[in-house]
C-alpha cells in the first residue's frame, strides 16, 4: 500500500503538469495564430510535449479545446482577483477599478477566450461549453466590480450602471484587437470613472 501510494503520486504530478502545459500552450496557440490555426501538432511542439502525449491526454483538437475553455475560465477568475486585491484606496480607486477591467479585457487571455467565442457562434458542441462559462466568468467579474466599487445594487439603476460598465470595457478590449488606441480608451475611461462617482455617490442612501 505505501509503495504503491508512494509511485502514484508523482505519476499523477506529472500528469498534472503536462496537462498544464498542453492547457497553457493551446492558450497561447489561440492568441498567436486564432482558432482555426491552432492544430494539435502545434500545440504539442510549443508545450515540449511528445505527440503521443498529447494524444493520450487529448485525442482530438475539440478535446484539447475543450479543456482549454475550462482553464482559460480558471484563469481569468483568478487574474481578475489578484488585481481586485491590489486596487487602491481612496479617491482613485474608481479610475484603478476600470484600469484593471480595460488590462483584463486587453490581455492575452481575454484574446484567447474571444478566439473561442467566434468558432463556438457555429459549432455546437463548443458552444455548449463555452456558454455557461462564459456566464459564470461575467457573474464573477460582475459581484467583484459590485465590491471593489462598494456599488450598491439595493439602489435603482446601479447594477445596470455596473453592468454597462463591464460592457464598455469589454467593447474598448474588441476594439485593441485592431489597433492600440490607448490614449483614447484612457480618456473615455476618466470621463466615465466621474460618471461612476457622480451616479454611485448619488445612489448611496
Amino acid at each position: 500500500m505505501t509503495t504503491a501510494a508512494t509511485t502514484r503520486v508523482p505519476q499523477e504530478e506529472r500528469t498534472r503538469v503536462m496537462r498544464a502545459r498542453l492547457l497553457e500552450a493551446t492558450v497561447e496557440c489561440l492568441v498567436e495564430h486564432g482558432f482555426a490555426g491552432t492544430s494539435t501538432t502545434l500545440v504539442s511542439e510549443r508545450a515540449g510535449v511528445s505527440r503521443g502525449a498529447q494524444l493520450h491526454h487529448f485525442p482530438s483538437k475539440n478535446d484539447l479545446v475543450l479543456a482549454a475553455v475550462e482553464h482559460l475560465t480558471a484563469v481569468r477568475g483568478a487574474e481578475l482577483a489578484a488585481a481586485a486585491a491590489d486596487l487602491p484606496t481612496g479617491p482613485t480607486r474608481t479610475r484603478a477599478v476600470l484600469e484593471m477591467l480595460g488590462d483584463h479585457f486587453a490581455s492575452p487571455v481575454f484574446f484567447a477566450a474571444l478566439e473561442l467565442w467566434v468558432a463556438a457562434r457555429t459549432d455546437a458542441t463548443l458552444l455548449a461549453a463555452v456558454a455557461p462559462l462564459e456566464q459564470r466568468v461575467g457573474r464573477e467579474a460582475h459581484r467583484l466590480v459590485v465590491d471593489a466599487l462598494g456599488a450598491d445594487e439595493s439602489q435603482p439603476g446601479v447594477r445596470e450602471l455596473v453592468q454597462a460598465t463591464l460592457d464598455l470595457v469589454r467593447g474598448l478590449g474588441l476594439a485593441t484587437t485592431i489597433t492600440d488606441d490607448a490614449r483614447r480608451r484612457g480618456r473615455i475611461l476618466d470621463q466615465w470613472a466621474l460618471v461612476l462617482d457622480t451616479q454611485l455617490k448619488g445612489a448611496t442612501p
